[in-house]
């Protein structure tokens, strides 16, 4: 027996396609608008004071507008405490990708510290800013890295971009991190100082204390770049969907 069904047309099809396509990027790019309305009150204001009207006002939307996006207030700045993280990692491997050299731990860890210096919303996620953040400083979600920490020392160890006899890696290299971050806010004689100076004795730091005297090979440096990327990118897509779901109204 003869399906009494039409064909299906290929540009109907397409066209189609296409519509779904073009939601999808103005959902996103709407997402995007009511994000950054957030994140300018959120680095004048502070989390506790900025409520939802306040965002929908800047963003220039509707209210409830912002509530197809996030049901409340602590998803709405949760996806922008994300996005910023996604913004500096998706730097970081384009870094990577032009040169594998910055596999090396100094390199990208200095280009990490910039970043975190250049965006005040970075720098209050590692910092975990109660001022600025207010309860979101509580999360520890937010100060996670994008590329988990169980995966990330065993590679650099694996591929011999860091001394193979200190223990503790993670909270060595974190600490000293977090100690460059915060040490102008105790010496405040530090906060006048370039923010090349600091990134310069940063990257010193991390190769003098955590890198081999032997410097890796341009293939062991490919091949872990390589692996870097593919461990960045493999999270990025995963908090890209938190932060823009798929199914998302709009």
């Amino acid at each position: 027996m003869w399906s009494t069904r039409h064909p299906v047309n290929a540009s109907d099809t397409a066209r189609r396609a296409s519509r779904q396509a073009g939601a999808v990027v103005d959902r996103n790019e709407r997402a995007d608008r009511i994000l950054d309305a957030a994140g300018d009150l959120l680095t004048r204001m502070g989390y506790r004071k900025v409520t939802i009207d306040d965002i929908a006002r800047r963003a220039g939307i509707g209210k409830g507008t912002v509530y197809l996006h996030w049901r409340t207030k602590r998803q709405l700045f949760d996806a922008l405490l994300i996005r910023e993280s996604i913004r500096s990692s998706t730097a970081i491997v384009e870094l990577l990708r032009d040169d594998p050299a910055q596999a090396r731990p100094h390199r990208f860890l200095r280009d990490l510290f910039t970043a975190v210096r250049e965006q005040p919303l970075l720098e209050a996620i590692f910092t975990g800013d109660p001022e600025l953040l207010g309860t979101l400083a509580d999360a520890s979600q937010h100060k996670r890295a994008l590329v988990h920490a169980d995966e990330l020392y065993p590679l650099l160890r694996r591929h011999r971009l860091v001394r193979a006899e200190i223990p503790n890696l993670q909270l060595a290299i974190e600490a000293t991190i977090t100690g460059f971050l915060l040490a102008p806010n105790v010496n405040t004689t530090l906060a006048e100082l370039p923010l090349t100076t600091r990134q310069d004795a940063l990257a010193d730091t991390i190769r003098h204390a955590f890198e081999p005297d032997t410097p890796p090979t341009p293939d062991q440096l490919r091949v872990a770049a390589a692996e870097l990327v593919a461990l960045f990118e493999t999270s990025l897509a995963a908090y890209r969907d938190e932060v823009y779901p798929p199914g998302s109204a709009g």
